[in-house]
């Protein structure tokens, strides 16, 4: 009654669920921090599985009975009763199922990783770059919605109230995770307010999203660098434009040129610089191995090819549309004060129906 592949999985995460159990009673796993945070995680992981692995098989075998029952009982009423009963435990299990499938779905270690946001003004002028702030804007107040922090790590600004690079780090649960699928192009439609005779205008704007590189996962070598030194421009206070502050970085194999100018400090700026160097060379590491594969790039979702258009916000018409889903909310005005899950939800949603193909 339960498909075979779906039943092996479960019986492994129960198996590894015990065995974890029995490993965090021992005194010297208690004695070992890492250890012990590491076991944890895992323990942590594996309990969604476990509960419904539970809740599943005991519909199972409700199920079971109730369908004995209404093959067997004498009384009529008593058999159409359980038949009721049969139509509502088969949609309980089914609804299981697929949840079950999905928590076997295994997931991308990076998933946990803070995210990495990098916004820029695209094609059309002034205008893209006041939405760039926009889009800003609505990272950072999902991000504060869902209890997470974000650090500025470099912001350069155009004419008042736009944006024409930003780079940002968010903190928080599954941030790469949630995220990961908001990298591509970003188009609005709406009419300028410098637009007297009220045509509709076409901007966009680029995102990356990229899992914040740890020193383990990228070697980077210090001769491999051009560093330079340079006066910031825009605001931040008197020293930060009196000072050569800022921070460029040049990785001289692959030509990624990262800026900072957001600390007083020159150390800190060339920190957060190699910081956000480290997560774009392995995103670039990332894409190659999956190139390779033939996997996520083919996929509906995929990583985010950033020369591709994945949504469209029309101001006129009130309305958010994902390309890749095909899926369409009319309440603008919401999306862009960050309440973005019904849409990071449909996108992992494709992205794990995707992964479940690939593994059938």
């Amino acid at each position: 009654m339960l498909d075979e592949r779906i039943d092996r999985g479960l019986a492994e995460a129960e198996a590894r669920f015990r065995a974890v159990d029995v490993r965090l009673s021992d005194p010297e796993v208690a004695q070992d921090p890492q250890r012990l945070r590491e076991l944890g995680q895992e323990r942590s992981d594996l309990e969604p599985v476990v509960v419904v692995a539970r809740e599943l098989r005991g519909v199972i075998r409700e199920l079971e009975g109730a369908r004995e029952l209404a093959r067997e009982a004498d009384d009529e009423e008593l058999r159409e009763m359980a038949r009721v009963e049969v139509e509502e435990l088969e949609r309980r299990s089914s609804v299981l199922e697929d949840r079950a499938r999905r928590l076997l779905v295994p997931r991308d270690p990076l998933d946990d990783r803070p995210a990495v946001l990098e916004v820029r003004a695209g094609t059309g002028g002034d205008e893209a770059g006041l939405f760039a702030a926009d889009l800003l804007r609505m990272y950072r107040r999902f991000a504060e919605g869902q209890g997470w922090s974000v650090e500025l790590l470099d912001l350069s600004e155009g004419i008042p109230g736009s944006v024409k690079e930003a780079v940002f780090v968010v903190r928080g649960p599954s941030a790469y995770g949630t995220l990961r699928y908001e990298s591509g192009v970003h188009r609005v439609q709406r009419v300028p307010e410098t637009e007297s005779s009220g045509r509709i205008h076409t901007s966009a704007a680029t995102v990356a999203v990229l899992p914040e590189a740890l020193d383990v996962d990228v070697e980077v070598d210090p001769a491999e660098l051009r560093i330079d030194v340079f006066r910031s421009s825009g605001p931040g206070g008197q020293s930060v434009n009196t000072t050569d502050s800022a921070v460029r970085i040049t990785h001289l194999p692959t030509g990624l040129v990262v800026s900072c100018q957001d600390e007083k400090s020159q150390h800190k700026n060339k920190s957060k610089a190699l910081r956000v160097l480290r997560s774009r060379l392995l995103d670039r590491k990332i894409a190659e191995q999956e190139a390779e594969r033939a996997r996520d790039r083919k996929a509906q979702v995929g990583t985010g090819d950033r020369s591709a258009k994945i949504r469209t916000y029309n101001f006129p018409q009130n309305r958010v549309t994902d390309h890749r889903i095909g899926l369409t909310l009319h309440r603008l005005d919401e999306i862009l004060a960050g309440d973005l899950e019904e849409l990071l939800d449909g996108l992992q949603l494709a992205a794990e129906e995707e992964r479940l193909r690939e593994d059938s």
